[in-house]
């Protein structure tokens, strides 16, 4: 794999040279996400080549991979040893590697309760906008002296290196798992999940569109009954599906042909009345918008923020907004010295995150 490594660090060098950008790619999954790559000319830099399980201690919950590999192979590994990716990632496609699962930063149904892919990420290793090989992180929860520099990898979108490997510390799969569906309104599932998530309850995971709730409960099958028998509702039949559909955005909400918005906010925010619909995961804390690209993005962002969080344009065609919540001038300053760090000839993913760099 070395020889991989030097062809990597030899496109980048040419780039530098020849004032021509990268484009960062692995399995195209999530090509549909984010701003799209500033105009003009650029090359293709494919990291699925560089693939493969690197170690997995099954006894230590640590797996290390290459950033190249698939998404459904390092899952698959895991589900043979009975554990997971607790941040329970998306794929949107059969090809999604883990590479660029940390790029993109993007958590499944699970997140609320174990955390996000940031929360789980020890240590990588990368590229540098000069070829650099560097290591930062290690393989346990303690490793970490000084900046935290492999998380804030995760969610860059390519635009500070191109990761090469990647540990990760993972869990146990749950013994058992139901999913219920209870009828009600928006404004008393929004109060019901923040007063359970306050409750030792076997919550995994939580939806609510149209006047349904869906509860995933996780854990041993003792906690797991006697919490169904404490929050009632209806067994739904084939839960690991349905949660596979919110996950995959395969649910029949985001099949809308529409532009789809993320709005990360407090659990706690009242329903938001914004033109369109709405599904709510997280406890209340993520919710998802379909509506027309008639609709402003500035008052989406608005809404988003008086609600406590921001808003994300996931999906869509909506030119006249970028795609992610603008920063304050001191947070922007504090992303174009990172990027200025870390890829001085600003060659890698150029817009992709934001215009300015």
């Amino acid at each position: 794999m070395q020889n991989l490594i030097e062809q990597y660090q030899a496109a980048i060098q040419a780039a530098v040279e020849n004032k021509k950008p990268l484009q960062i790619r692995g399995g195209g999954s999530k090509d549909f996400y984010g701003n799209p790559l500033a105009k003009g000319s650029y090359d293709v830099l494919d990291t699925t080549a560089y693939n493969g399980i690197v170690d997995y201690e099954p006894t230590e919950l640590v797996v290390t991979a290459r950033a190249g590999t698939r998404l459904a192979d390092i899952e698959a590994t895991l589900n043979q040893r009975g554990q997971m990716l607790p941040f329970e990632p998306p794929y949107f496609g059969e090809n999604a590697t883990l590479g660029g699962c940390v790029a993109a930063g993007l958590s499944g149904p699970r997140r609320a309760t174990t955390g996000s892919v940031r929360d789980f990420v020890l240590g990588v290793r990368l590229l540098d906008g000069k070829g650099g090989d560097l290591h930062f992180g290690g393989q346990v929860m303690k490793n970490v002296a000084g900046y935290d520099v492999s998380r804030l990898m995760v969610g860059a979108m390519g635009t500070l290196g191109v990761l090469l490997e990647v540990s990760l510390k993972v869990l146990p799969l749950p013994s058992v798992e139901l999913t219920l569906r209870l009828s009600m309104p928006e404004a008393e599932a929004i109060k019901k999940m923040n007063q359970w998530a306050g409750q030792p309850l076997p919550i995994s995971a939580s939806c609510f569109c149209e006047g349904e709730l869906a509860l995933r409960l996780s854990g041993a099958e003792p906690a797991v009954h006697a919490a169904h028998a404490k929050l009632g509702g209806e067994v739904l039949a084939d839960g690991p599906a349905f949660w596979h559909s919110v996950r995959e955005q395969t649910h029949v909400f985001f099949k809308a042909d529409q532009n789809l918005w993320r709005l990360s906010i407090k659990s706690t925010a009242p329903p938001l009345s914004l033109p369109g619909q709405q599904l709510m995961e997280w406890n209340g804390a993520l919710r998802w918008l379909v509506c027309d690209e008639t609709v402003d993005a500035e008052t989406i962002r608005k809404a988003a923020k008086a609600a406590g969080g921001h808003a994300t344009l996931f999906r869509g065609d909506n030119v006249r907004a970028q795609v992610f919540h603008p920063l304050d001038p001191g947070m922007m300053s504090i992303h174009q010295l990172l990027k200025q760090k870390f890829d001085p000839a600003g060659i890698f993913n150029p817009g992709r995150l934001y215009p300015e760099f």
